[in-house]
């Protein structure tokens, strides 16, 4: 039960489609940023099973050749999806469907705390029967609430996502002539508990869990430059792509090097992730979607959420029971595709499966 921050990146949380109106006309949808939102998930899967790889070779080459740069460079081709996630995060609050009021504000919230709640739970259950988690879980479960342990890793983006959003949707809120003084105080506690829960506990010797929800700069700062870019006009950065692909390219390169032979796991506030980021999001900004393919899009981008939440339990299953350090090359890069592809179709199978049934609103 990991009580630090995950050295793994994991997706943004999909807001629903809004029927926001500008200026009495239907706001576009960009299906852009529905393709940009759908390959940071299927990133997602990709980074974490190749930390997996990884780890089963100890993080080290020596362990295992085949299966650590199989790893390690899958772990780096998903690098950019959280800086993106925050990216479009803020495209959405600030542009693409800002809440002009704090109904709309709860609304939204409420979509996200609720899976997060549900999700909490399984994954404490899970931890149990799996023999990984390190206390109670009565203790674990009030941790969880105060985000000072995380019964799954990739639960932390949400505690700092939700944050976030409540930072950014006073901007739209104050412009549409609202005065959000819940929100204000709401963002005050957030800002001062963790100070006040580290004086607790020094004053009274008790033993008060940290306060986890929080975020930080480098978050809010890819937020507003993401809603930035994202909302730039069709050709704003030039009309040819190859140029953004390429320089994605190097950067991905930049990256591994980085995480071989300096630090892994490299920081989300690397001017290389930042460069990388911004090169992916442009070599997609504007891009045409087929509308051959736009419902399938829109259908797996609904279900990102929910395969977020849920891909840590195939993930946990299907790497344990076959990635081995032994492997060679060929074996282990046949093996991650195998598992991740696996990994990724589970997740969505059964976020629709569940969407279908009427459980979004609890499993997301």
């Amino acid at each position: 039960m990991s009580t630090t921050a995950t050295p793994h990146p994991v997706p943004a949380v999909p807001s629903r489609q809004s029927p926001a109106t500008q200026g009495g006309a239907p706001r576009e949808h960009r299906f852009d940023i529905d393709l940009i939102r759908l390959t940071c998930s299927v990133g997602v899967i990709v980074s974490h099973t190749g930390a997996a790889f990884m780890d089963a070779a100890g993080r080290k080459a020596s362990g295992g050749a085949g299966v650590y740069w199989t790893g390690l460079i899958a772990d780096c081709l998903g690098r950019f999806a959280v800086p993106t996630f925050f990216a479009i995060a803020g495209w959405a609050v600030l542009v693409g469907a800002p809440p002009k009021d704090a109904a709309r504000l709860r609304q939204r919230l409420v979509r996200i705390l609720v899976p997060l709640a549900v999700w909490t739970a399984v994954y404490l259950v899970w931890g149990r029967w799996r023999g990984t988690n390190d206390g109670p879980i009565g203790d674990l479960a009030l941790e969880s609430l105060f985000a000072s342990v995380r019964p799954a890793y990739h639960l932390w983006y949400l505690y700092a996502y939700v944050p976030v959003i409540m930072l950014l949707a006073l901007v739209p809120m104050v412009k549409a002539g609202k005065r959000p003084w819940g929100l204000a105080a709401a963002l005050l506690v957030i800002a001062s508990a963790p100070t006040l829960a580290g004086d607790l506990a020094r004053l009274t010797d008790g033993d008060i869990p940290r306060f986890g929800w929080s975020f930080g700069a480098y978050q809010v700062i890819y937020a507003v430059l993401g809603a930035l870019l994202l909302a730039a006009p069709a050709a704003a950065f030039g009309r040819r792509r190859l140029p953004w692909v390429l320089l994605a390219g190097a950067s991905l390169a930049a990256v591994a090097v980085y995480q071989h032979k300096v630090h892994y796991v490299i920081p989300n506030a690397s001017v290389v992730i930042a460069v990388f980021t911004g090169a992916f999001v442009i070599a997609l900004h504007r891009v045409r979607v087929p509308e051959r393919i736009r419902p399938t899009v829109t259908r797996l981008v609904n279900a990102t959420f929910g395969a977020y939440m849920v891909h840590i339990l195939f993930e946990d299953v299907l790497t344990d029971a076959f990635v081995r350090p032994d492997l060679g090359w060929p074996a282990a890069v046949a093996l991650f595709v195998a598992v991740s592809g696996a990994i990724t179709a589970l997740s969505f199978a059964a976020t629709l499966l569940w969407r279908r049934l009427g459980l979004a609103r609890l499993l997301g």
